[in-house]
């Protein structure tokens, strides 16, 4: 399989109702939820992409713009932008969907990075 296709087939999406319960007292998602949300999406896609052991590293960038409100439903799309020697990052956008309409907006951009281990927690190579 090319490097191309295993991008591809390793974007993850995953969909999520925002309840009261992860909400703060803007009755909007809490930040710490969102960041949450993305890191397992990432480290779901980075583990697809390169099928071995991965951990985050780093969260390079988070840019919230657009709060997401209560009562909405959210998407999160997880995807590798770049392969190194033993670290990947994956892109993850949140969408906010209406829950009784079409409507869907872009509402938070994050990027994060994660190496690929071994049984020892040691850097290895990500098997391209």
């Amino acid at each position: 399989m090319t490097t191309k296709e295993r991008i591809k087939n390793s974007e993850t999406r995953q969909f999520k109702a925002v309840f009261p319960n992860t909400t703060n007292h803007y009755d909007t998602l809490f930040g710490g939820t969102a960041l949450s949300l993305m890191d397992e999406v990432a480290f779901i896609t980075a583990t697809r992409f390169s099928r071995q052991k991965m951990v985050t590293v780093s969260s390079n960038r988070i840019d919230f713009t657009k709060p997401i409100p209560a009562g909405t439903i959210i998407e999160l799309i997880g995807k590798v932008s770049h392969i190194g020697k033993t670290s990947l990052k994956v892109e993850v956008n949140i969408y906010i969907e209406q829950m009784y309409s079409y409507q869907k907006e872009h509402a938070i951009f994050g990027e994060f990075t994660f190496v690929a281990i071994d049984e020892n927690k040691d850097p290895v190579k990500i098997t391209q």
